[in-house]
């Protein structure tokens, strides 16, 4: 099996909205503002291999070669977290289609448990943009993988602001047509299965918390 494809984008711009969305101090609104551009700059990046076709644009003073994405990519949040990720996907790919993966977390196993999925009957030949903001121990992610594999998704980019490194060794493990655009691999999971240093829940942190305290 190959290596897995990952990118992290390194950018100062991109670190300064992350640095945002760690502090414990940043509140929801403030952390909203910095996941949407961040979450802008991720699908930018994650967006510069996809097939496009040329054509024919006129300008006021002449002919140019025009281009036009050939396949725009559906856009898939894993909810809750990921549904701040639409947004700002679609700011930078107007013409994207957005399928859902409804997914919450058991708190006793830390394993995904599915409660909604609104998809297309057939993927294959579709790229699809998986978009969650916390890719941590890769339950949810590989849940979501492989319904979208069982759809026939056969070119799938994971975009999270922040990765574990055991989720990303768990994503390369699992294997499959994915490849990971991430802004940080942080080092750790702690007991909780929280990523470390991390930025807390971001589900919580974009909609208000459940019980947590920062």
């Amino acid at each position: 099996m190959g290596r897995m494809d990952i990118t992290v984008v390194n950018h100062p711009l991109a670190a300064s909205r992350l640095t945002k969305m760690r502090d414990k101090h940043t509140n929801n609104a403030g952390f909203r503002s910095a996941l949407a551009d961040l979450g802008a700059m991720l699908v930018y990046e994650a967006s510069r291999d996809l097939e496009i076709e040329e054509f024919d644009t006129d300008t006021p003073v002449g002919t140019a070669r025009g281009t036009r994405l050939k396949t725009p990519p559906i856009i898939v949040p894993i909810i809750r977290a990921g549904l701040g990720m639409i947004d700002p996907a679609l700011s930078m790919i107007p013409d994207a289609q957005v399928g859902f993966i409804g997914l919450a977390r058991d708190e006793e196993t830390h394993q995904p448990v599915p409660y909604l999925e609104a998809l297309p009957s057939d993927l294959s030949g579709q790229p699809v943009f998986l978009v969650d903001p916390m890719l941590a121990t890769g339950g949810s992610l590989i849940h979501a993988i492989d319904l979208l594999t069982g759809r026939g998704a056969d070119d799938i980019t994971c975009i999270c602001m922040v990765s574990a490194q055991p989720g990303v060794d768990a994503l390369e493990a699992h294997g499959g047509p994915i490849r990971l655009v991430t802004a940080t691999i942080d080092p750790e999971l702690n007991d909780q299965a929280y990523i470390v240093p991390g930025l807390g829940d971001a589900g919580d942190r974009l909609y208000g918390p459940r019980n947590i305290e920062f």
